[in-house]
């Protein structure tokens, strides 16, 4: 017992003097330089490679994107003062994810609207591209899947989603694509794309960055988690089956109401002429043989 008390009050002096202070700093100074050492290259590397990244976009910019927006996204005016291509220095990554993976940029002539077509560029140039244009300025970032993926949900929580996605799409999105998603004419020219059969990701962010006719509806209008019930009624479109017949492009009484004027009452009319033309020829060869 005494043995062990000598040897506590020992290691108790130990700890009091300048030797123990000294040790308890260099091995502090080790922590930390080890931790540093764990961490720090991994960041410097994502750094490094997101630079690799916008610099590889600005070089695909420059060759393809430049001459309507400027060489720094700064936007090109024509000799009238119109715009010939809009600034992109606060459009985001998910204005250019959205724009080239569905193919309508670049366009192959300026237009009233830019349609859907080919798409260009491949996944990991559209990923540089974005990365550049996000460079310029502020803007929305590429969605995560989880923000659009339903695939995640139960199946009592994709009926939920799908009848709220229901709701929200009637209420903001009807006037333009159709109670279907099918689309309509806009005025100048434009008009509202078909949108059955589009990928969630591009759903989304066209929701989010608003283009060319369409309204932005930010996470302020319509939160995330509405974005992604949008999505799943839109899915339920697609899976409705096709009874067969004429759509009329499932615009509805607009189109039926058309078909019925200018083919139903216009063939009465044409008949009715018909008849009429018939009976006067009728007419004139009896009192000829009288």
């Amino acid at each position: 017992m005494r043995l062990l008390n000598r040897s506590a009050g020992r290691l108790s002096r130990y700890r009091r003097g300048p030797i123990a202070g000294l040790v308890v700093l260099l091995l502090g100074l080790l922590l930390t330089g080890g931790l540093y050492a764990a961490f720090a290259p991994a960041q410097a590397d994502s750094t490094e490679s997101q630079e690799e990244l916008v610099k590889e976009g600005r070089e695909l910019f420059l060759v393809g994107c430049a001459f309507c927006h400027g060489q720094n996204g700064e936007g090109v005016l024509t000799q009238g003062g119109d715009q010939y291509g809009p600034a992109l220095t606060d459009v985001g990554a998910a204005a250019v994810d959205f724009q080239v993976g569905t193919g309508r940029m670049p366009m192959a002539a300026p237009g009233a609207q830019a349609p859907r077509k080919e798409v260009v560029y491949t996944d990991a140039e559209i990923e540089a591209l974005s990365a550049y244009v996000a460079s310029l300025g502020t803007g929305p970032e590429i969605p995560d899947p989880e923000l659009y993926d339903t695939s995640t949900l139960s199946e009592e929580e994709y009926e939920e989603y799908v009848v709220r996605g229901g709701q929200i799409f009637l209420a903001n999105c009807t006037a333009c694509h159709n109670f279907e998603g099918s689309g309509g004419a806009m005025p100048r020219g434009g008009y509202a794309p078909k949108i059955r059969g589009v990928e969630p990701k591009h759903i989304y962010e066209a929701m989010l960055t608003g283009p060319q006719s369409m309204d932005t509806f930010s996470d302020g209008n319509i939160p995330p988690d509405d974005k992604k019930a949008v999505i799943a009624y839109l899915e339920t479109l697609d899976e409705q089956p096709n009874y067969g017949g004429f759509t009329l492009g499932s615009l509805g009484p607009v189109s039926e109401g058309m078909v019925a004027w200018f083919i139903g009452i216009g063939g009465l009319v044409a008949f009715a002429i018909w008849i009429a033309a018939q009976t006067t020829r009728t007419n004139k060869k009896d009192g000829a043989d009288a």
